[in-house]
């Protein structure tokens, strides 16, 4: 090693030395002091924070969370299947079709009442539209009911609707009622 060479690395010593001094000499500042404290105080709540997430208690209770996130998410799949049967079986658009009966009717009541066959007409509809709906809601809640099955009960009048969606007949009870399967055998 050279002359030079040596006086190189004297003086990178002497600089390292140097700055390793002027970083104790502020490591003993009253701010810096303080700003240790709190990184101290922090750490020491954070580990009591996580040795309390360990207790049995705190285990259980984010166990509960994960469960109760679970049965959101299958909460909100189920509810996406019932609106998606609901609107195959055609309640929407009976709703839809209630609605516009039941406005007919205001508007029957609104003008002069000359034909009183024709405001009779629409009250039938009105109720022939609530009846189908109700109907409808019934074989949805007996359907939701009997979930493991895809047979329902329906009534005569909604046989035809259920059986152009793809359903199968497969026995009438001795009520009326029509017993219907999804799909084809």
């Amino acid at each position: 090693m050279t002359q030079v060479e040596k006086t190189s690395k004297l003086k990178e010593i002497k600089e390292t030395l140097s700055g390793a001094v002027e970083i104790i000499s502020q490591i003993r500042a009253p701010g810096v002091q303080e700003s240790f404290g709190k990184v101290i105080g922090t750490a020491m709540i954070a580990k009591e924070i996580i040795e309390a997430l360990k207790t049995p208690e705190m285990v259980k209770n984010i166990e509960n969370f994960c469960l109760i996130s679970e049965n959101i998410n299958e909460s909100a799949t189920k509810l996406q299947n019932v609106l998606n049967q609901i609107e195959e079986t055609g309640a929407i658009n009976e709703a839809k079709g209630l609605i516009k009966s039941a406005k007919s009717t205001m508007d029957l009541f609104g003008n002069n009442i000359q034909d009183l066959g024709e405001m009779g007409s629409a009250i039938k509809g009105v109720f022939k539209s609530i009846r189908t709906a109700q109907e409808i809601i019934h074989a949805m809640r007996f359907n939701n009911k009997s979930s493991t099955s895809e047979e329902i009960v329906v009534s005569c009048s909604m046989q035809l609707m259920y059986l152009k969606i793809g359903w199968q007949y497969l026995a009438t009870l001795p009520n009326g009622k029509v017993v219907v399967r999804k799909g084809r055998v």
